[in-house]
């Protein structure tokens, strides 16, 4: 089966490979993704958060070098959401690209809620990376 997908962006003014520096650690993943935004640690080179979910592992796909953020996120159930993350050049600046698909049993409440987060998110990204955000 195919997904219905909706390819959310963000024109961002820093080179892609800041932006991928950035959104592509998950140590920083507190600063920018709220969904994933609250005890971030390394376990045996595997990477947990605490979010709104419980628990979940984080793990980038790659490769990131090529601007590739795609990372699969194990949910407590063991359920693995795959999420495409791209980092394009525009000009002298970059473009993120979200892709996020709207799942089987996922309502048209739900999905419209987890469009407008992943928004926020990539608006707060946005403002770390332009300098408009005091932890920068």
């Amino acid at each position: 089966m195919v997904w219905p997908a909706l390819h959310l962006t963000c024109s961002i003014e820093a080179p892609p490979e800041r932006v991928v520096a950035l959104a592509g650690d998950p140590a920083q993943l507190p600063r920018w993704a709220s969904g994933l935004a609250a005890g971030v640690r390394e376990e045996g080179g595997r990477w947990f958060t605490d979010s709104p979910m419980g628990r979940v592992e984080v793990a980038f796909t790659g490769p990131l070098e090529a601007g590739v953020l795609d990372h699969d996120v194990t949910l407590p159930d063991g359920t693995v959401v795959h999420n495409p993350l791209r980092v394009l050049a525009n000009g002298t600046g970059s473009e993120v690209v979200f892709t996020l698909f709207h799942r089987d049993g996922v309502s048209e409440e739900d999905f419209r809620t987890d469009a407008e987060l992943v928004r926020s998110d990539l608006a707060r990204l946005a403002a770390l990376l332009e300098g408009d955000d005091e932890l920068t």
